[in-house]
């Protein structure tokens, strides 16, 4: 019987690192340069890891390696966050999800927000159109979440009637910076401190302020005309600032202190990740952001629903040169994460051959 067991754990170890070649065949083909913009990845089944690795720089002017402690700006991942936040007033009563923005926002002039609710901004079915003024170059690279979402006190369109279509974009999610100090009397970030980071036991998480000092904060990066690595992010990418939506740096290590703490329902009740892992509205094939076969929008996440597989949980970010990847399979309590400080890649691409590799065709 120790024989049988002893070839089952060779066997099994022989697996898994066939397994790991092959999924640092996927990376290291375009991270092969531990002088570049780098990357982590991070997979785990439970409290087993199933890949770890770290590629290249996080700063090209220190040369600081990435490594698991490395914040990078996670970008448009941030709006779980922020859906988190209005999950929890509502849990608490301080407001509903079927509120209309009106309610927040008197000063908006057009009587079509008093249809507009938050269930409608945190899935992407306003209706609301992007339509900051991008003319004014400082506006654009310096501009707070208070500031971008101006334009919408003299909006007098929709694209579309709220709840009717799918179209993924920032501004609406800049309001929820206002929604949850309005609602609590807090300012947002001292909300999102106490309320969230310290309660998922996240560390180092911080938001993008342009004089506050972040530890092993990464960099953004895209190659120039002549081939050479520039930095691209605060002062080279537009609407960098923004919170709610975008401007949180988060390292690895933080992130999965957040997924444990989503898993054990230490942020939220059962009953709003049910809502926020629904897919409200399914994205249509020609969707600027976001497609992929079977995917809807919850509340700040991405919902894919193969059939034959288990649900796919995730977000992507994309600001300067960090280029994200934040998923989950819930029902096997697999995270995996992917920080990338530079653009040029096929991320997806780049996931669903590693989810194949282990084992789950999303493609």
């Amino acid at each position: 019987m120790l024989m049988v067991i002893a070839i089952s754990t060779q066997a099994q170890t022989m697996r898994n690192d066939k397994m790991t070649r092959r999924i640092d065949d996927v990376f290291g083909a375009v991270y092969n340069n531990p002088a570049e913009p780098g990357a982590a990845v991070l997979i785990m089944q439970g409290n087993d890891t199933l890949y770890s690795r770290c590629f290249g720089v996080a700063d090209m002017v220190t040369r600081e390696p990435v490594t698991f402690e490395t914040n990078f700006c996670i970008a448009s991942v941030s709006k779980q966050f922020s859906a988190v936040a209005l999950l929890q007033l509502a849990e608490q009563g301080k407001l509903s999800l079927k509120d209309s923005l009106f309610k927040f926002f008197p000063e908006f002039k057009a009587p079509f927000f008093k249809d507009i609710t938050l269930h409608h901004i945190m899935s992407h079915t306003s209706g609301i159109p992007d339509a900051r003024d991008r003319h004014d170059r400082d506006f654009v690279l310096y501009s707070t979440d208070v500031a971008s979402v101006g334009y919408m006190k003299t909006l007098d369109h929709l694209n579309f009637h709220p709840g009717t279509q799918y179209e993924y974009i920032n501004p609406t999610f800049q309001l929820i910076y206002q929604i949850v100090e309005r609602a609590t009397g807090t300012p947002f970030e001292t909300y999102m401190q106490e309320s969230v980071f310290d309660k998922a036991g996240m560390k180092s998480c911080r938001y993008f302020e342009p004089d506050r000092n972040i530890a092993h904060m990464a960099h953004g990066y895209e190659r120039d005309d002549s081939g050479n690595w520039k930095e691209y992010d605060y002062g080279e990418e537009t609407f960098f600032a923004t919170k709610a939506d975008g401007a949180l740096y988060c390292s690895i290590n933080d992130f999965v202190n957040w997924e444990r703490a989503l898993r054990d329902n230490r942020v939220w009740t059962s009953a709003s990740k049910l809502l926020a892992y629904h897919p409200w509205i399914k994205i249509p094939q020609d969707a600027e952001y976001g497609y992929q076969p079977h995917t809807g929008y919850g509340y700040g996440f991405f919902v894919q629903d193969v059939p034959n597989l288990p649900t796919h949980v995730y977000h992507l970010g994309d600001n300067g040169g960090f280029t994200i990847y934040a998923g989950k399979i819930p029902a096997r309590d697999l995270i995996f994460l992917f920080f990338s400080t530079r653009p040029d890649i096929d991320r997806l691409g780049m996931v669903n051959k590693v989810y194949n590799i282990i084992g789950f065709d999303f493609k």
